[in-house]
């Protein structure tokens, strides 16, 4: 940013012009700083967002796997449960065999 060129300290007018002129200056400087604080706040929402955005993918996928793997469990308890009534009716069939010889 340009230096103000110095008051002429005869002019009232001169005097007044130089005061805003670094009023100006400071403003300016002080929304430079908040800029740049608010830059930084977006960069901070944004990595944020990302990793929910992330981390919400990752549930869902977990939820996914989760219904996948309960349907499995479930198919293979019902394997299970058919496999021992398989077998109770096979011990039961060779019981009848050691009875009857």
């Amino acid at each position: 940013m340009p230096q103000p060129l110095p008051p002429c300290h005869d002019s009232t007018e001169s005097m007044q012009v130089f005061k805003q002129h670094c009023q100006i200056a400071e403003e300016y400087h002080e929304v430079k700083k908040e800029i740049a604080l608010l830059e930084e706040r977006k960069k901070e929402l944004i990595a944020k967002l990302d990793q929910a955005e992330k981390e919400k993918v990752d549930a869902a996928q977990l939820a996914r796997e989760f219904e996948a793997l309960t349907e499995e469990n479930r198919t293979l308890k019902l394997a299970q449960s058919q496999c021992v009534e398989q077998l109770e009716k096979l011990r039961i069939q060779y019981q009848k065999r050691q009875g009857s010889s």
